[in-house]
């Protein structure tokens, strides 16, 4: 099988059975999705979600959260994995978007990596569901599906993986698959035991099918 081929049919298979697919993480405008992606890393979207109401009713803006101090917002936050480390990204995230960009979240992957506690992944992660562009944000799980379907071979880093994604991926749908392979990785190709026998990628899954032979 080629790869051109792996990459037309497992596409094809998340078009059909995961037509709808979404950032898990609540948010009701960019500003919220901006902080709760922050606090995500090394996190569960779950927690994040139990955190975060609370949070924003206090801090509905960066203008308002701007004015809080670290301090402040670590007893908001403090369930959450890196409490200390999240609490200072957030207070000068806000200050940044509140200072520099007028309060509101940028739509460019390079302006978005200037913003405290934003990495590329994070950067990534808001082009792609706030402005709906071809960016392709690589977690854990999209880095870990991804080599074991065959997508990427022998990926090293992220950037690898994102990379060789964007490039066999149709432009309009990468938003899209970025949390397919989320997704699919979270609930189906888990880290320590992926449920290979519910999987409907199977026909064209590289580690399946070499461990069906082996």
């Amino acid at each position: 099988m080629t790869t051109k081929e792996r990459y037309k049919q497992i596409i094809a298979w998340f078009e059909e059975h995961v037509p709808v697919a979404e950032t898990e993480l609540h948010h009701n405008d960019p500003f919220q999705l901006l902080v709760a992606v922050i606090l995500s890393a090394q996190c569960t979207d779950k927690r994040v979600n139990m955190v975060t109401p609370t949070l924003f009713r206090e801090f509905p803006t960066a203008e308002v959260m701007a004015e809080a101090s670290p301090e402040v917002l670590f007893e908001f936050i403090k369930s959450i994995s890196y409490p200390n480390n999240k609490a200072k990204h957030l207070a000068g995230m806000a200050r940044m978007l509140r200072d520099e960009f007028g309060g509101q979240v940028p739509d460019s992957i390079e302006e978005l990596q200037k913003l405290p506690g934003v990495g590329r992944k994070t950067a990534n992660v808001i082009a792609s569901v706030i402005y709906n562009k071809p960016a392709m944000a690589v977690d854990t799980h999209v880095f870990r599906v991804s080599e074991r379907l065959g997508l990427t071979t022998r990926s090293k880093t992220p950037l690898q993986t994102e990379l060789t994604l964007i490039r066999h991926i149709p432009e309009h749908l990468i938003p899209r698959a970025h949390h397919w392979l989320i997704l699919h990785g979270r609930y189906t190709c888990q880290a320590r035991k992926p449920l290979c026998e519910e999987c409907g990628l199977r026909p064209w899954c590289r580690m399946y099918q070499k461990n069906d032979r082996s």
